[in-house]
């Protein structure tokens, strides 16, 4: 089994970007499902059902969400009934929307579930346990084909914390929320594929996806700066592509692959 995974989108260039690429990475990889995470989509805060739509049509299986899930009043209209679009799993009980679920396509079967970190965030239930009542039961190359996480997260420790605890129970764990890529997608001990911030699909001459201008001035005067908005410059694509063997549901490779933009690596 064949799985792309994409950072965070941020705003319209990296919408449009993702959109307009995706046909040259369905055809170079032949992934089997394509998730991306795209709590950012709508002018780096939500996601609208329009946006959804539109990149699913494109082609992703799966849009993974963060702590601005929920920034587009818009989503509340559709997040329930929408169920390839995952909130946290470790939200309140009661928050609309779903924070896992199984999905099938040509014979193969995925579960994705989708966590938010504490450490500097907000206080949420345990990331451990939410994900741990999910699996439960569950054997990856024999009840699903692969297990999939986003742990969207502030710290790089908290994220390498949940991939070794869950190491040789799922396929593939990515960090998101940082919109750093970070340079350790590797295969754990145990056979589960790992990399601790995918990074973001956006446009990286900017800070952290946002205008650098009018982020700088923030920082530097400390006070309420207004006009700030997404970069609009050329975006760069940052994703992994892995391999999962699916009898055994562990990972053969992960290849970190970014494209395009100020941050190209890979063609």
């Amino acid at each position: 089994m064949k799985i792309l995974f994409f950072g965070d989108i941020f705003g319209r260039s990296g919408r449009d970007a993702l959109i307009k690429e995706l046909s040259y990475f369905k055809k170079k990889y032949s992934p089997d499902f394509i998730l991306v995470n795209g709590e950012n989509a709508s002018h780096g805060r939500g996601i609208s059902q329009s946006i959804c739509n539109d990149l699913f049509s494109a082609g992703i299986d799966i849009i993974t969400g963060g702590n601005h899930i929920f920034d587009n009043n818009d989503v509340f209209n559709f997040i329930d009934e929408e169920k390839r679009l995952l909130r946290p799993n470790n939200y309140p009980i009661d928050t609309p929307g779903n924070g896992y679920g199984i999905y099938e396509k040509q014979q193969k079967k995925i579960l994705v579930i989708n966590v938010m970190g504490r450490v500097f965030m907000q206080p949420l239930d345990d990331p451990f346990e939410s994900i741990k009542k999910v699996i439960n039961g569950k054997v990856i190359g024999k009840d699903v084909s692969a297990i999939i996480i986003d742990i969207h997260a502030e710290a790089t420790s908290e994220k390498m914390a949940i991939g070794h605890e869950f190491d040789g129970k799922t396929s593939l764990i990515v960090g998101t929320h940082t919109h750093i890529p970070t340079a350790d997608a590797r295969i754990l001990s145990n056979g589960t594929a790992f990399i601790s911030d995918l990074g973001m699909c956006g446009d990286y001459d900017s800070i952290i996806g946002m205008d650098k201008n009018k982020a700088l001035e923030r920082f530097k005067k400390k006070t309420p700066v207004r006009g700030i908005h997404p970069a609009t410059g050329e975006a760069s694509l940052s994703s992994v592509f892995v391999e999962i063997d699916e009898k055994t549901g562990l990972a053969k490779s992960i290849k970190q692959i970014i494209t395009g933009g100020s941050l190209e690596r890979v063609s």
